[in-house]
């Protein structure tokens, strides 16, 4: 019996719940830690970021729309389904950066655990970031918290997988749908991490994945007029103060790059980053009176 090839794998995008490859056509090679190819990535175009944002845009109507309690039951499946394919990841993750096995065993762990925070954290958002307000006047006031909508994220570049879902959860959790840029050096645990995206019930639309050279795909993104909102956790500093100016120039949210210990607990600053506040003003005992907010 002769020897049989190996069957290589073929990484995609991840966009509208689909996976098109590059529509530029370009990929580039993506080594481990030791310079040894492993695979080639999907180099992607200003296009491919366009349309990225152009899903995003049509799915957050119904992800923002949903439930907080089906947006929580649909993070814990995406932890399921990581679990399952937890070999692959500590692969990928072990390739990525450098890690032994136990390490990068730890690093996917700490991962499938984040969702699972995350989507305990959906149906509680409303309680700490919202409320009741005290005011001087026969009126109730009443804020609440609402997604600031499409979100581009630069996802750090050092930790491929554990910094890439701490970075994702908050944001969608949170009722926002998201343009990942991934790991530039490191792009593979990402583009898997589509893979189990699209089979979680997560709605197509909701994560769109590119890899390629962070700048090139980030700098259209943060100039774009339909993108709400950018985290810049995988910028440099050069990077990031060029981004800021081109957000600045459509007023859009931005959450600036920082030392992070991904494996730290994650707290609620990335979970309330990317939200607004509704305040709503109705007169007390009048249930016939409409009421204005601002």
């Amino acid at each position: 019996m002769s020897d049989r090839l190996s069957v290589f794998k073929t990484y995609k995008l991840f966009v509208g719940g689909k996976f098109p490859r590059s529509e530029s056509g370009r990929v580039y090679e993506v080594t481990d830690s030791k310079g040894k190819w492993l695979a080639n990535a999907p180099l992607s175009s200003r296009k491919d970021a366009r349309d990225a944002v152009v899903a995003a845009r049509k799915a957050f109507g119904g992800w923002s729309g949903a439930t907080a309690y089906n947006r929580g039951q649909i993070l814990y499946r995406v932890a399921e389904m990581l679990e399952g394919r937890r070999e692959q990841f500590v692969a990928e993750v072990a390739d990525a950066e450098g890690l032994s096995k136990s390490k990068a065993a730890a690093q996917v762990d700490a991962a499938i655990d984040r969702w699972v925070w995350y989507a305990g954290w959906t149906d509680k958002i409303a309680q700490i970031a919202g409320g009741t307000n005290p005011v001087a006047g026969p009126f109730f006031n009443v804020s609440s918290p609402e997604p600031t909508g499409v979100v581009a994220v630069l996802a750090p570049q050092e930790s491929s997988l554990l910094g890439l879902v701490s970075v994702i959860a908050p944001a969608i959790a949170a009722g926002n749908t998201v343009v990942v840029v991934t790991s530039e050096r490191s792009p593979l645990p990402a583009l898997s991490l589509g893979e189990v995206l699209a089979t979680s019930d997560v709605p197509g639309g909701v994560v769109n994945v590119l890899s390629g050279k962070t700048a090139e795909i980030a700098a259209p993104l943060a100039a774009h007029q339909d993108v709400n909102a950018i985290d810049l956790a995988g910028a440099d500093a050069e990077l990031a103060k060029a981004l800021e100016v081109a957000a600045a120039d459509n007023l859009k949210r931005v959450l600036r790059p920082q030392p992070v210990d991904w494996a730290a607990d994650p707290g609620t600053e990335r979970l309330m980053a990317f939200l607004e506040t509704k305040t709503v003003w109705h007169p007390t005992g009048s249930l016939g009176a409409g009421g204005s907010s601002y």
